[in-house]
C-alpha cells in the first residue's frame, strides 16, 4: 500500500500481522465491557508474543476493560478482542464479563423495593 509521497504504509498490513492473520477471536464471550486482569502464571509469554500482547499484559496488572485497553494501545477493538482471546486461552489473562441481561434484577421489583423503603421512614 503506497502513500502519496511514493513510500509504503503498513496500516492495512499491521493489524493482520499483529493478529497472526485472524480477524475473529477464539471466544465469542468477550465484549467491549469485559474486564481484564493479568493472571500470575509460572510461564512467561513465548518469545513469539507481539509487543502489543506484552503491553496488554502490563496494562492488565490492574483491572481494565477491553475498550480501555484498545484505547491505550490505539488499536481497533476487534483486533484487541483477538489478542485478549489468545491471552485468555494461554492462561495469561482472566476475562470477567458483566452481568448477563437475564440475571439482572427486574425493574418492577426494584421499584417495589424502593417504594417499600420509602414507606419505612
Amino acid at each position: 500500500m503506497s502513500d502519496p509521497q511514493g513510500g509504503y504504509t503498513d496500516r492495512a498490513l499491521r493489524p493482520y500481522v499483529i493478529s497472526k492473520g485472524r480477524s475473529r477471536p477464539t471466544r465469542n464471550t468477550i465484549g467491549v465491557e469485559t474486564l481484564l486482569i493479568a493472571v500470575s502464571t509460572a510461564h512467561d509469554l513465548p518469545v513469539s508474543a507481539t509487543r502489543e500482547e506484552r503491553a496488554l499484559l502490563r496494562m492488565c496488572r490492574r483491572l481494565l476493560s477491553l475498550v480501555e485497553a484498545a484505547a491505550h494501545l490505539q488499536l481497533p477493538v476487534s483486533l484487541v478482542k483477538v489478542l485478549v482471546s489468545d491471552l485468555v486461552d494461554s492462561g495469561h489473562l482472566s476475562a470477567r464479563s458483566g452481568v448477563p441481561r437475564a440475571v439482572q434484577p427486574d425493574g418492577q421489583l426494584l421499584q417495589e423495593v424502593l417504594d417499600g423503603l420509602r414507606r419505612l421512614r
